[in-house]
């Protein structure tokens, strides 16, 4: 029947030219497809997690040195330094001394041993400071304690930054501290230096001690602060953390031997034993010949107690009382 066909013809979907079976014109799977194709911005920055922050702020630390302003301080244009080493020098020895607290002649004998210290040579085309500057900044820091002795306070005096006051510091000890410059200036004394020794002391005590002419001490040298490592060892008897360091000197105050590497709780008498006087007496101290030393020092032979007792060589102990009428006994 032709209306029949008619009817189904017209009722039938229309197929895609595809051919598949389902895909059908006008139908909503073409634009579900559409909303799918999403453009992305190639220029659109993603968020930085945290390792990249973390590597991007390291990165800043190398490429720049200094992460806050650079404050330039006012300086005079001629530091004060310079006129300790021009005027006080030649003129005011008194005035030098209590600056760097050793004198010109001392200063200048330091100073002829340490300038040809490769420490203060380089290659660079920036010439150093003159050693002679460098000496003073040291020594001027050595002479002083507390906050006369901050960076800032010798960087004023000195006229340089506080860096460079670190630098020279460690060069003069570096100069100062090498084996060679020990040996030549501290060692024992010749017989005519030796002899000038005894003289002294026979002209201020009495004749029968004069034959004790070396003297030893310790010294403490304070310390900044509680060292990291075994901090509790270098606390010393006066309640602050030190260095112990044995000192043995001629009356004229020529140090001839030293002991050095000690903590401040290390006793007097232990520090001692490490210095070539306790170690070499016999072949130092001739016969009767003894040290002063204070009660910290254990009575043995070659040592003398000041105010108690003097010990010679041979172990005969001689009792004296340091009262006037001893005094003119043994002189007598």
């Amino acid at each position: 029947m032709p209306d029949s066909d008619s009817s189904t013809s017209r009722s039938a979907p229309s197929v895609s030219s595809s051919g598949h079976d389902g895909d059908v014109e006008g139908s909503s799977c073409s634009d579900t497809d559409d909303d799918m194709n999403i453009d992305v911005n190639p220029n659109l920055e993603h968020p930085k997690t945290l390792p990249s922050r973390i590597h991007d702020f390291i990165s800043s630390i190398y490429a720049e040195r200094y992460h806050e302003p650079r404050t330039r301080l006012p300086r005079p244009n001629t530091p004060f330094i310079h006129h300790v080493l021009a005027v006080y020098k030649t003129e005011q020895p008194e005035l030098f001394r209590n600056e760097l607290r050793v004198s010109p002649w001392t200063f200048d004998q330091l100073l002829a041993h340490v300038a040809s210290d490769p420490i203060f040579a380089n290659n660079s085309r920036n010439p150093q400071f003159p050693v002679e500057q460098q000496l003073a900044i040291a020594l001027w820091r050595f002479g002083h304690y507390g906050n006369a002795a901050g960076l800032q306070k010798v960087a004023n005096w000195a006229g340089v930054g506080k860096g460079y006051v670190l630098l020279a510091t460690r060069r003069v000890v570096v100069a100062l501290t090498r084996r060679d410059f020990l040996d030549e200036t501290i060692c024992m004394p010749t017989a005519e230096e030796k002899d000038e020794a005894k003289e002294w002391v026979e002209q201020h005590s009495c004749k029968a001690w004069r034959d004790g002419w070396l003297l030893v001490d310790g010294t403490l040298v304070p310390l900044y602060m509680r060292p990291y490592w075994y901090g509790e060892s270098y606390y010393d008897r006066k309640c602050q953390y030190s260095l112990n360091i044995q000192v043995v000197s001629l009356p004229n105050l020529r140090i001839v031997d030293v002991s050095y590497g000690h903590t401040g709780s290390t006793h007097d008498s232990t520090a001692f034993e490490r210095t070539r006087v306790a170690r070499d007496y016999t072949e130092i101290l001739e016969a009767n010949e003894f040290i002063w030393a204070d009660s910290a020092y254990p009575v043995s032979a070659g040592q003398a107690y000041f105010g108690h007792q003097i010990v010679n060589m041979n172990q005969n102990y001689i009792d004296r009382d340091l009262d006037g009428r001893s005094i003119q006994e043994a002189g007598a």
